[in-house]
């Protein structure tokens, strides 16, 4: 076997503002495993720097390469990779080893469907038309809101404190409902419901994301009771108990799933069952991934999960974001031009026993 782990830095044609980070470019990293002439790519995004428990580039970097050894050796011991349902089981679980265990398991996946000579589609049978969800920035003025034709609901970044004439304007525009995203900035419940109110004069609000910081149900769920809209946790999710405290304290309503933060597409998945039998309602976010791994998470969504979530495709000012079509697996990988012009981190090699 074969794994060779590439990075390819893009910048964003539109930043995203948020309330503790911007969002101008992304270090898209992919991991193409190679056994027995087959081949299997996975990808993940992770952000530049650590912040609400998400780790950064450098945190993340490290974590797989030391669950690579530990993949390579199931294979020096067994013949060929574990099961893409295992990878994650390798990791420890920290933030930054189940950002690495997504990665592997993606690219285990696909090699294993490829192996198989089967589709994404034989694992998960599509039930519904994935709903798009799009994200802007209230906070910056400068860069432009791109809403595409079709998208279902607007996810906007914002902080506490009253919103500029512009974000005011751009909101009476928006033609779809909007999901005010706080990224944890808040520090009491009226500054949520002043700006509430303030939106809703020209805006739908679909719902409140992430006012207060992770592991705060506390608040959350005081909050939640004075909402009249539903309120979503994002940062708080991070594994099937969170999914349990949320809905015995009553804390949200909403949970965003985010793949590479809960430790793959399997957990994922999980997690998207246990929130429905919890009665919370899921959606899948991301972190500006490119048109690859939001086409492979579209797949998830199409499967499991019927609110607007985060697979439309984000624009880059680099290009070289096409996918080619490609024999069972996912139906597509990246494109040549993307390995071109990626740098390559590491390889792995390992002929087996």
């Amino acid at each position: 076997m074969k794994v060779a782990l590439y990075r390819d830095d893009v910048t964003l044609s539109y930043a995203v503002t948020a309330s503790g980070q911007r969002h101008d470019g992304r270090s898209r990293l992919f991991l193409v495993l190679d056994h027995e002439g087959v081949t299997g790519v996975g990808e993940i995004a992770p952000q530049p720097t650590a912040l609400n428990g998400d780790p950064g580039l450098g945190e993340v970097l490290a974590a797989i390469e030391t669950l690579l050894v530990r993949v390579v050796g199931v294979v020096t011991r067994e013949g060929a990779p574990p099961s893409w349902s295992r990878v994650a089981g390798f990791a420890a679980t920290s933030p930054a080893a189940l950002f690495a265990a997504a990665l592997i398991e993606m690219a285990v996946l696909d090699w294993e469907l490829r192996t198989a000579q089967s589709v994404i589609g034989d694992l998960w049978p599509r039930h519904h038309v994935a709903s798009v969800q799009s994200t802007v920035s209230l906070l910056d003025e400068e860069s432009e809101w791109t809403v595409d034709e079709g998208v279902a609901r607007v996810r906007a970044k914002s902080a506490p404190g009253a919103l500029s004439v512009v974000a005011r304007e751009r909101l009476r525009t928006l033609r779809v409902p909007v999901v005010v995203d706080f990224n944890c900035s808040v520090t009491r419940d009226e500054e949520v419901l002043e700006q509430v109110a303030m939106i809703e004069r020209v805006a739908v609000v679909a719902a409140v994301e992430q006012p207060y910081a992770r592991g705060n149900l506390v608040d959350h769920a005081r909050l939640a009771a004075r909402l009249a809209v539903p309120l979503s946790l994002d940062e708080g999710v991070r594994g099937l108990r969170d999914l349990t405290n949320i809905a015995h304290y009553h804390a949200a309503a909403m949970v965003c799933v985010k793949p590479a933060r809960v430790g793959g597409l399997a957990n994922a998945r999980t997690m998207f069952e246990r929130a429905r039998s919890l009665g919370l309602t899921a959606y899948l976010g991301g972190f500006f991934e490119s048109p690859f791994a939001r086409a492979v998470h579209r797949s998830l969504v199409e499967n499991c999960v019927s609110e607007p979530s985060d697979v439309g495709e984000v624009a880059t000012r680099d290009g070289g974001d096409e996918v080619r079509r490609t024999r069972g697996g996912f139906g597509l990988e990246p494109s040549p031009e993307t390995f071109e012009r990626s740098r390559r981190l590491l390889v792995f090699e390992e002929s087996g026993p």
